[in-house]
């Protein structure tokens, strides 16, 4: 059998191996550049794993530390076993790209194959994040061999020259991932981009540098591979969204009407084949369903509006339900709402369904909208206000978890005015219950006195609220203000019932949940994960 590489490069005495086609100089750069672009792409690869895993499971932290630990340790088996093909440097880093091209660049959409209909997320990305780290591992032990058959130079510049390449190209990939791939190609089809960039600078490059080093065999092997990288990666490319809607449907019950990534989550609306049930999604988790969102935010807003109701804040909330409630007192002279994300708001002002809900609240005079951080925006506020609602998408990762913390608790106290209250979405005591109590114990570390009470929202199961008030005031009693618009759910003897807890849902002794140390909503348990 033919040797795919040229065995008087084998040797390493030749100064130049045969066939060079630009001095050393020039080929030094080439194979440098090769480091730059391919570091890029690797740290891209691994980016794309973290995303993904955030938005179908939030989480950050976790996902973040699982693809982090899995791919330094596969890079490092990699590195071992590329010894083993230092023979060959030339062929075996072309083989590599080709390879790494398209683990890499398929890696999203068989991550959210494996989510959306096999349930396989997390082997899945156990396998591919080995893959890609063992992959990564063997490029800069075979690039090195490279860069010593163009020119014999001491271990430690050499050393020196690709590892500053390699950083370099991953300060690029870095930066490049969050303002350039995703906002312009989204993550599906900026990772297709970026394994195809991988493959035509890892392959091209090597073949066309070192091809006087290489049998015809070692030139054929890996150009044809590469057409078919490139073929493989162009197909899902065509395909990616066609693809990504399947998907998507397949995470959900009911026909997807709306779709979008926006600067900061997945926003999707289902509606039911008879449009009975409208449903608004964030990242996956439920916000609310049109057949009974009534009840929750009858239950947050008219309990708290029991006193001086003037000034009103809505933190979260951006769907304009709970303003809808709050704008049927006549009194209310102005709500402030602050949701981070604007394409919430715009949807909730545009979209015919979700407008109809809100009853075009959010164009309502008396109301001024915010997009900011909720955490910042309190620390910068010097407003005060009669009632404070605090709507918040559930702690599932370490983003959301420092919104449900006893700092953010201790924020909201400056910004309530001197006879006000606060009303905060907790979660459910019966699913979630010591995630439930942990509210409720950081309220008391940020000086509230908090009343507990639950009610059932259908779509949500049971459901629990606090009702807040500064702790020299005393616990506030959970009732209607005398005066309130007519409601559909709340009443007094609902509101009585609402303070039962059953004997298997009562406090569990949970710690309240803090900057430094944030508690994570864990669904399947029902409990906090604290880091």
């Amino acid at each position: 059998m033919a040797a795919v590489d040229h065995p008087a490069a084998a040797s390493g005495t030749a100064r130049r191996p045969p066939g060079l086609p630009v001095p050393p100089r020039a080929a030094r750069l080439l194979v440098l550049f090769a480091v730059f672009v391919c570091a890029a792409c690797g740290l891209v690869y691994e980016l794309a794993l973290v995303a993904l895993g955030s938005y179908l499971l939030g989480d950050t932290v976790v996902q973040a530390s699982v693809v982090l630990a899995v791919m330094v340790f596969a890079m490092g088996i990699g590195s071992l076993l590329s010894k083993r093909l230092t023979g060959r440097p030339a062929f075996w880093f072309a083989v590599i790209e080709g390879g790494l091209s398209i683990v890499g660049g398929l890696s999203v959409p068989v991550l959210y194959a494996a989510f959306a209909w096999f349930s396989l997320y997390q082997p899945a990305l156990v396998l591919l994040a080995s893959l890609i780290g063992a992959l990564i591992g063997a490029e800069i032990p075979l690039l090195m061999a490279l860069i010593q058959r163009i020119r014999r130079q001491e271990a430690a510049d050499a050393a020196a020259d690709m590892f500053a390449a390699d950083y370099v190209g991953g300060l690029l990939g870095g930066l490049a991932f969050p303002f350039a791939l995703l906002p312009v190609f989204g993550l599906l089809k900026g990772t297709l981009l970026v394994g195809a960039l991988n493959a035509v600078v890892g392959v091209l490059v090597v073949l066309w540098l070192f091809r006087g080093t290489l049998s015809p065999r070692g030139r054929a092997l890996p150009a044809v591979g590469l057409v078919v990288v490139l073929a493989v990666l162009a197909a899902s490319f065509a395909l990616a969204d066609r693809f990504e809607i399947s998907a998507r449907q397949a995470l959900y019950r009911d026909p997807i009407v709306h779709a979008q990534r926006s600067e900061y989550q997945e926003i999707v609306v289902t509606q039911t084949l008879s449009g009975a049930d409208t449903r608004l999604f964030l990242n996956g988790d439920l916000q609310f369903s049109s057949l009974d969102e009534y009840r929750y935010h009858e239950s947050l807003v008219h309990p708290a509006m029991n006193g001086p109701h003037g000034d009103v804040l809505v933190l979260g909330g951006g769907d304009g339900l709970a303003v809808r409630e709050l704008l049927g007192y006549a009194d209310v002279a102005s709500v402030t709402l602050v949701d981070l994300d604007p394409a919430v708001t715009r949807l909730a002002r545009t979209m015919p369904e979700i407008r109809a809900l809100n009853g075009g609240a959010l164009d309502d005079e008396r109301v001024r909208i915010v997009h900011a951080d909720a955490f910042t925006w309190l620390r910068d506020n010097r407003d005060r206000f009669d009632v404070i609602l605090a709507d918040m998408p559930d702690p599932d990762d370490a983003a959301t978890a420092k919104l449900y913390s006893a700092e953010f608790y201790t924020l909201a106290r400056g910004a309530l005015a001197e006879r006000g209250r606060m009303a905060v979405q907790a979660g459910s005591p019966y699913f979630a219950p010591e995630a439930f109590w942990s509210v409720g114990a950081g309220l008391r570390a940020a000086g509230w006195a908090a009343t507990p009470y639950n009610v059932d929202v259908p779509s949500f199961g049971n459901w629990g609220f606090f009702l807040a008030a500064p702790r020299e005031r005393g616990a506030p009693a959970v009732a209607l203000p005398e005066e309130h618009p007519p409601l559909r759910f709340l009443d007094a003897a609902t509101l009585r019932a609402a303070q039962t807890f059953p004997k298997d849902r009562r406090p569990t002794g949970s710690e309240p949940s803090t900057l430094l140390r944030p508690r994570i909503l864990d669904y399947e348990r029902g409990a906090w994960e604290g880091y």
